[in-house]
């Protein structure tokens, strides 16, 4: 069981795949240091054969079978292994060959004939024959001896050298494939406590030296923020179900007095009236919770195009300028403005702008004013809406743009905590970020909308 798991490990493959790249390649060397060292050899041999063959034709013809008798069992056989003068009918005369070598020709150039020696086993020499003046032929040959030792002594250092090489590698494998196999167990038994239900529980990773832990420390921070989002959702489910328990409170009171008093038609009307409105008030919020949700599954960016944030504003203006006016407020435009483009959703962002404009008139006094701006720089583009309110403090301006949360001055405005929320979600839908500030004397408060440069295409975008 081990050893199948063991074979399986990424590890393992690796160091088996680089040893056999290894042999491979020292088959390779093997091969090509034994084809050059058998044609310096032949060349060697070539050359010696060839310049003794010259020096024994420039002997008289008794001199020269005097050398052939004698190179016989001299010690001039280190160089000249074999050698043989013979007549023209290839008859032996002198040496050590006692016979014409099958397939042999006197063309003066050397050849690799096999000897069949009368006891013993045959063997390749390398011979040259030459014919002589007087019509004698002299054959010298070279043994291949020195080139079959150094091939052997070749082949026994590449075993001394391979073997305890491939040993140690694959030792070395086996190691590094059990650790790794070891720590990809503890990662196993930490995700099953994790499927197990223990959200808390983490991969073991250590400082991110290797892949392994590097895909560890992701898993991790992964882990880390669907904990997160899984505390949001319980803490957004409390909101809503404190948000929504109040009115529909309110509502099952208010309809079970009207049935158990017994009210005439007219008080019975403003009852109903009444509840229809908690039920308004409870619906507003499943339906701005079911916009975030959809906008943050960025099911919108199909309908990207170019929009212009001017006449974004003063679409927006002209909507809401009768509202703040009937409030004793004023609605005002920073201008001139720029032809600032971004790419959006129109009627997304329209109701972005509407929910912080909206925002602003709530929360200004009367003979206040809100004031919208837009400005483009360097590609990017911010629409800016500014009030005279009460501001919001420094420790609040993160935790306002959350769901369900209301500053205490804000309790007595009628709301349900997600307009600013509803904003987050389109601003971030088109990679825009919300930054909270104070306005520029100091009083109110700012929204800036910072938009990306805008590109031909957004990422995301259907054609």
């Amino acid at each position: 069981m081990f050893l199948t798991e063991l074979f399986r490990t990424a590890t393992f493959r690796i160091t088996l795949m680089a040893l056999a790249a290894m042999a491979g390649v020292m088959v390779m060397q093997f091969g090509l240091v034994y084809a050059q060292m058998e044609a310096v050899e032949s060349r060697r041999s070539t050359e010696l054969l060839e310049g003794e063959a010259e020096l024994l034709s420039q002997m008289s013809s008794e001199h020269l079978e005097y050398v052939i008798r004698r190179r016989a069992t001299g010690d001039l056989r280190l160089i000249i292994s074999s050698a043989g003068l013979f007549d023209a009918g290839h008859a032996l005369i002198a040496g050590d060959l006692h016979s014409w070598p099958h397939g042999l020709k006197a063309d003066g150039k050397p050849h690799n004939i096999e000897i069949y020696p009368e006891e013993g086993a045959p063997y390749p020499l390398r011979l040259l024959a030459v014919s002589l003046p007087n019509g004698t032929i002299l054959v010298l040959g070279r043994s291949f001896h020195l080139l079959a030792e150094q091939k052997l002594m070749l082949r026994h250092a590449m075993l001394v050298a391979a073997v305890p090489t491939f040993l140690f590698a694959l030792f070395l494998g086996i190691v590094l494939s059990h650790r790794a196999l070891s720590r990809v167990k503890e990662m196993h038994e930490a995700i099953d406590r994790i499927m197990g239900g223990d959200i808390h529980e983490r991969l073991p990773a250590a400082r991110e030296r290797d892949d392994l832990e590097r895909l560890a420390g992701s898993v991790n921070r992964m882990l880390d923020r669907l904990e997160r989002l899984m505390d949001g959702m319980r803490e957004v489910g409390n909101d809503i179900a404190h948000d929504l328990r109040t009115p529909l409170s309110r509502v099952r009171a208010r309809l079970e007095r009207a049935v158990s008093a017994g009210l005439g038609p007219d008080e019975l009307e403003a009852a109903m009236s009444r509840a229809v409105d908690d039920l308004d008030q409870c619906l507003g919020t499943i339906t701005a919770l079911l916009r975030i949700a959809e906008l943050e599954n960025s099911r919108r960016k199909a309908g990207f195009g170019q929009v212009a944030l001017r006449d974004l504003v003063a679409d927006v203006s002209d909507l809401y300028e009768p509202i703040a006016e009937m409030e004793s407020k004023r609605l005002l435009i920073f201008k001139p403005l720029p032809p600032v483009q971004v790419f959006g959703d129109r009627h997304l962002l329209i109701e972005l702008l509407a929910n912080l404009v909206d925002n602003a008139i709530k929360f200004t006094p009367e003979g206040g004013s809100i004031m919208l701006g837009v400005s483009g720089q360097g590609g990017k583009a911010e629409l800016t809406v500014t009030d005279t309110g009460a501001g919001i403090a420094p420790e609040e301006r993160q935790a306002v743009l959350s769901r369900f949360y209301r500053s205490d001055k804000s309790r007595h405005v009628p709301g349900s905590g997600l307009g600013l929320s509803l904003v987050c979600a389109i601003a971030h839908l088109h990679e825009a970020e919300v930054h909270v500030e104070s306005g520029p004397d100091g009083r109110g408060t700012c929204f800036r909308i910072c938009f990306p440069p805008m590109r031909e295409r957004p990422e995301g975008v259907a054609t």
